[in-house]
């Protein structure tokens, strides 16, 4: 209940996590039966980099600010969405902005404040469901939907120690419910072990088609520093799959490879 993503609105972990987050959306324009996302840590939709919040940390000088001098190709469509939607739109935002008239977006968030400003925003979009719950709770409890297809995008805070397995455990639970759903989850790089034991424990957990996309900002050594992060995908769509790689390594060019250790990967968890 700690977490306020609006000390950290618009840093690397953003550009990042949210360019393939579009890329991801876009893979379901390409057939026209509805879809539905779910978006289990919604935070406030919005946030204003100018605000004094944003300025004490400054991360959205070396993240899209960066990325908007640059302006790689690949990324035109995921910065033209964050120009068009005005202040740094989170995922909500970004995801509202993609949906036709048919798909719909549930978005869950327990901080109240957010959910305020979260149904502030939305109030004028029947599309959009805001939920003042548990991500956790709501992978459950939210599907399968109705629609035959969709996205699950689970970014949780990781404040908890136990994070890593609570999201584990969330992707199997989610998985159970909607087993040809897309999943995409992000996670933090501080230290390889934990991500290895992430990684391994999917694995144990026998869910085939299992891609995980990572930057790393700088060597990840220092358990203290966000170093780099990821974003896990079950059942990835072939055009993300061929794109995915290409996105973060634009990500990382454009916010300059600064550190020594700066590098991506694609890694495949699990075969289809």
């Amino acid at each position: 209940m700690n977490y306020r993503h609006a000390y950290h609105a618009g840093n690397f972990a953003d550009c990042f996590k949210h360019a393939l987050l579009v890329a991801l959306v876009d893979s379901f324009a390409r057939k026209p039966a509805p879809y539905f996302v779910l978006d289990t840590h919604a935070g406030a939709g919005h946030y204003d980099l100018t605000a004094e919040t944003a300025l004490r940390t400054g991360e959205a000088d070396s993240g899209i600010r960066r990325l908007f001098a640059a302006r790689p190709p690949i990324l035109a469509r995921y910065l033209g969405l964050v120009e068009a939607l005005g202040l740094y739109p989170g995922s909500p935002a970004l995801i509202q902005a993609l949906l036709r008239p048919a798909d719909r977006l549930a978005c869950c968030e327990i901080h109240p404040e957010e959910v305020v400003l979260l149904r502030r925003h939305f109030h004028r979009y029947p599309q959009v469901e805001v939920h003042k719950r548990s991500g956790w709770e709501a992978l459950g409890a939210l599907l399968p939907p109705k629609e035959k297809r969709g996205l699950v995008f689970i970014d949780p805070p990781f404040e908890d120690p136990d994070e890593f397995a609570a999201l584990a455990a969330g992707l199997s639970r989610g998985r159970g419910r909607f087993g040809h759903g897309v999943f995409a989850a992000w996670y933090p790089i501080k230290q390889r072990a934990a991500v290895r034991t992430f990684h391994a424990t999917l694995r144990a957990a026998d869910i085939p088609d299992i891609l995980a996309v990572e930057l790393y900002h700088r060597e990840p050594t220092n358990a203290e520093r966000l170093n780099g992060c990821g974003l896990l995908v079950i059942n990835p769509p072939h055009p993300f799959v061929e794109q995915s790689g290409l996105i973060a390594a634009a990500v990382l060019d454009g916010l300059g490879r600064d550190e020594a250790g700066a590098g991506t990967a694609v890694i495949r968890i699990a075969d289809e």
